[in-house]
């Protein structure tokens, strides 16, 4: 019996690991990665729809004021973790961008000059094999 192996993990792209690294030295990146996958998750409803119903039922006997403050405020800091994470997304595709046109175009460089060199060399060989004949 033939046991099939998994494919060994791929190479992580340049940009993803430099950007992990900066963003794993930052107390203040790290946080806000936090909060924002929390925000950005289930659970995260759950626990509102729990808070707020206890809230309203059991704490306050009208808590519409303090819960409409409450909930602006929550606003306020979790609109602004979401163009946090947009900035970062939006900074992270940019230097992937640039990183990848600049693989492009050495890439480039290098075929033409392969392809000019491989020219020379058809050519030579050419005029030698012509030329004799």
């Amino acid at each position: 019996m033939t046991r099939l192996h998994p494919p060994p993990p791929l190479p992580e792209h340049p940009v993803v690991i430099r950007f992990r690294e900066r963003r794993a030295q930052h107390p203040q990146l790290r946080i806000a990665d936090v909060i924002t996958g929390f925000a950005g998750s289930m659970p995260f409803v759950y626990v509102h729809v729990v808070v707020f119903a206890c809230w309203m039922l059991f704490v306050e006997e009208s808590p519409w004021p303090t819960l409409t403050l409450v909930v602006s405020l929550e606003a306020i800091f979790l609109s602004t973790f979401v163009l946090i994470g947009q900035n970062r997304a939006s900074a992270f595709q940019q230097e992937k961008a640039d990183h990848d046109f600049r693989e492009q175009e050495t890439e480039l460089k290098t075929n033409t000059e392969l392809t000019r060199e491989i020219h020379k060399l058809t050519t030579e060989l050419h005029r030698r094999v012509i030329g004799q004949g």
